[in-house]
């Protein structure tokens, strides 16, 4: 785990930026446009794009928009899904591996940061497993998602519930950074303090009825 002390009041570098988004475009056109104009910011300011590797849906549009504006992307995909033909087999850095877990473990490895867009059941667990990491202190980089058209209120309005209903800390929902414009996400992430909180301590609290 990374020593959390050293990385409090330290204005966050991000280098390399992974992003969570469907194999499916959608079906609101927003979600396309948002995704391009997300990869035309990253790849303006230089930041490497880290993602699952797909030529398809969300992901292909992140792909040849890099491509296009000859931005840095890596790509990381499970063997089985490139033997379906739906890897970006032209990407420069498409790394293949064994299993889905490998990918997530790579993906978060290689990136300074983590950026949900609309996307289906992986996309959600990709989300919240990297939040789970940073609520453990396995890392302390900082979650965002662009809510393109509103397509994530649901789920704020449901970790706001998860909070009230005293399962998740206030500060552990606050570590998710949520913005309409990939500018001001971007100026979110840049400035995120991870949350100073013990999850197994709290968790022990709350077990002994003890003021935490």
């Amino acid at each position: 785990m990374e020593n959390l002390k050293e990385k409090i009041n330290k204005q966050v570098i991000l280098k390399k930026i992974c992003l969570f988004c469907g194999s499916n475009p959608g079906n609101n056109s927003r979600y396309v446009e948002a995704t391009r104009r997300l990869t035309e910011v990253l790849v303006k300011k230089e930041i490497r794009i880290i993602y699952g590797g797909a030529s398809v849906g969300l992901m292909g549009v992140v792909a040849k928009t890099c491509q296009e504006l000859n931005g840095k992307i890596t790509g990381v995909i499970p063997k089985a899904l490139a033997d379906k033909e739906v890897a970006c087999s032209w990407l420069d850095d498409l790394r293949i591996v064994e299993t889905m877990h490998q990918r997530k473990a790579l993906m978060a490895d290689l990136s300074d940061g983590f950026i949900a867009l609309p996307g289906g059941l992986g996309t959600i667990e990709e989300l919240f497993e990297m939040l789970t990491w940073g609520q453990l202190g396995i890392h302390h980089k900082p979650v965002g998602i662009l809510n393109i058209d509103g397509y994530f209120d649901h789920l704020t309005r449901f970790l706001e519930h998860t909070v009230n209903q005293g399962f998740i800390a206030a500060g552990h929902k606050a570590m998710l950074q949520v913005s309409l414009q990939p500018g001001d996400l971007l100026q979110k992430m840049e400035s995120y303090q991870p949350p100073d909180i013990d999850k197994a301590r709290l968790a022990l609290s709350q077990k002994t009825g003890q003021n935490f």
